[in-house]
């Protein structure tokens, strides 16, 4: 279809939700993998960094480098190489170096962020290095580290459109191929669901957030 005729985004979302569902399958799958992955990497990469000031501007300044570089550059960078190439590979790579920044930089300032004195209290106390982290240092850290997983989340559900160019068959298809048409509706659909999707997870995400943390330790958002 052309788009030289009335616009009626509704009309094609109601004729093809067949297509639409198999392409959101393939989208949340995607960021499914990718935010397991990125949580089980950058979390505690993030700790790491909090007890070596001169390895954290490091790996901060390297996470601030890749989400500089565009998307689509960086998934073409590894298509290039011949382990990733086209596919999901290259796709989950490369979203999981984007979820790098929102997850060091929160992690990071999470745990910094924390009273000394608290923490110089507790080791008055006797507590080793392992209990204070885990009964005093992530607990209060954990408001600022939550809010860097939702934005990773969020994130990484955005860019994943993107993932389409390199034959991820992801919601990003049908901008695709809307552009490729010239099919407004097409790109109007696909933009609409992903923005919803995108809105919908940080909702679910918010409400989980105040489950777990108590009013007081909160970060607005």
């Amino acid at each position: 279809m052309g788009g030289g005729g009335c616009m009626d985004p509704l009309g094609y979302f109601l004729n093809n939700t067949e297509r639409i569902a198999t392409y959101a399958q393939i989208h949340f799958k995607v960021v499914l993998i990718v935010t397991v992955i990125s949580l089980l990497l950058w979390i505690p990469v993030g700790v790491l960094i909090t007890r070596n000031e001169r390895l954290a501007q490091v790996a901060l300044n390297i996470a601030n480098l890749l989400m500089c570089i565009p998307s689509i550059a960086l998934f073409a960078i590894f298509v290039t190489i011949p382990f990733f190439g086209l596919g999901m590979r290259s796709a989950a790579t490369a979203l999981v170096m984007y979820a790098m920044l929102p997850l060091l930089r929160n992690v990071y300032k999470g745990v910094k962020s924390v009273d000394k004195s608290i923490i110089e209290a507790g080791r008055g106390m006797g507590m080793p290095s392992w209990r204070l982290f885990w009964e005093i240092e992530l607990p209060l850290a954990l408001p600022v580290i939550f809010a860097g997983i939702r934005i990773s989340v969020v994130l990484t559900t955005g860019i994943t459109t993107v993932a389409t160019f390199i034959g991820v068959q992801t919601l990003g298809r049908l901008i695709q191929l809307g552009i490729s048409r010239s099919n407004m509706d097409m790109i109007i659909v696909g933009a609409l669901i992903v923005a919803v999707i995108s809105l919908a997870i940080d909702f679910i995400l918010g409400r989980i957030e105040r489950k777990l943390i108590s009013p007081g330790l909160r970060v607005n958002s």
